[in-house]
């Protein structure tokens, strides 16, 4: 590779999980399964509530953006991986990594985002419910899902813009099973001061502030609960923020474990194993923890399988 080479041009190469032979069928299969089940179950979410008057609510408006996030995120790494597999073909393009790089922190950020939207929905019902409807009404809900949407875009094409500068003169492998933006400043031969600071900032801000938006939201819950005298009333509070709060726990835990084991191991293939959690594993538990453990949203996929077996 020629020194100072930012032409576009050349290719990385993605090393994935694994380069045994053995288990490339196991593992092909394995994460095709997951990203069916992942796009079947967020899918499925997004149509229960689109189609059920019942669910036309700022909750689940939010809800099924987040679903749109997963597949979106999922679909962002799991088949360019497949086709990896089968095809034995490691290469990538510049463009087509600097591309994934893109649209792996897009959805990323906006599921941060989001899920701190839906913690403070979930204040406004439990603290202020008499007034629910006319704080989070639908301009105020739109408004927030769009200010998540900008966030992310602009955050990321910064990244971007900073990317396109960088000159790659050595070995571009990339031990990996996706083009993650800081495996990719690893290979660059050119100063990276300015993408390493960029990415630790908008990591904090991004990642520090929404996850205090979320604890503080969560504390003004607890205590409005614990004023509550109807036991009723506190089992129903709780029921509609477990869900949340197990997103929230498998989201920041998965994200966490992936930071913690890049920072105590040298070993790339136990990062790209933590990584398959936060990428791949998460997307496909969410719906099923919405789903199984909320009345409404199993109410309204019974209807809708029902319309569907009907005109079948």
């Amino acid at each position: 590779m020629e020194a100072g080479n930012k032409t576009g041009s050349f290719e990385f190469i993605l090393l994935g999980l694994s380069e045994d032979p053995q288990l490339q069928p196991l593992l092909f299969g394995l994460f095709l399964s997951m990203y069916l089940v992942t796009v079947l179950g967020n899918l499925l979410i997004i149509l229960a509530v689109s189609s059920d008057s019942h669910l036309h609510t700022p909750m689940y408006f939010l809800l099924s953006n987040l679903s749109l996030a997963d597949i979106c995120f999922s679909t962002t790494i799991v088949p360019k991986m497949l086709v990896s597999i089968h095809t034995e073909n490691k290469a990538t393009s510049y463009m087509n990594c600097l591309t994934q790089v893109y649209f792996s922190m897009v959805f990323p950020i906006m599921e941060s985002l989001l899920l701190t939207v839906m913690a403070y929905d979930r204040f406004v019902a439990i603290c202020h419910p008499l007034n629910y409807m006319v704080i989070m009404n639908p301009r105020l809900s739109g408004l927030l899902v769009f200010i998540t949407w900008f966030i992310s875009v602009i955050t990321s094409l910064l990244h971007i813009s900073l990317m396109r500068h960088l000159n790659f003169c050595r070995d571009l492998e990339i031990p990996h099973f996706f083009c993650e933006l800081t495996q990719i400043l690893k290979l660059a031969c050119s100063d990276t001061f300015l993408n390493t600071t960029l990415l630790y900032f908008m990591t904090g801000v991004l990642g520090v502030f929404p996850l205090w938006g979320i604890l503080f939201s969560y504390s003004r819950i607890a205590s409005s609960i614990r004023k509550m005298s109807s036991l009723g009333g506190k089992q129903k509070a709780f029921s509609t923020c477990g869900s949340h709060l197990s997103v929230v726990s498998l989201y920041y835990g998965t994200g966490i474990g992936v930071y913690f084991t890049s920072a105590v191991t040298h070993s790339s293939q136990k990062v790209s194993v933590a990584s398959v959690m936060y990428t791949v594993v998460t997307p496909m538990l969410n719906p099923f923890m919405y789903s199984l453990r909320n009345k409404d949203v199993k109410g309204a996929l019974r209807r809708l399988l029902g319309r569907a077996t009907a005109c079948l």
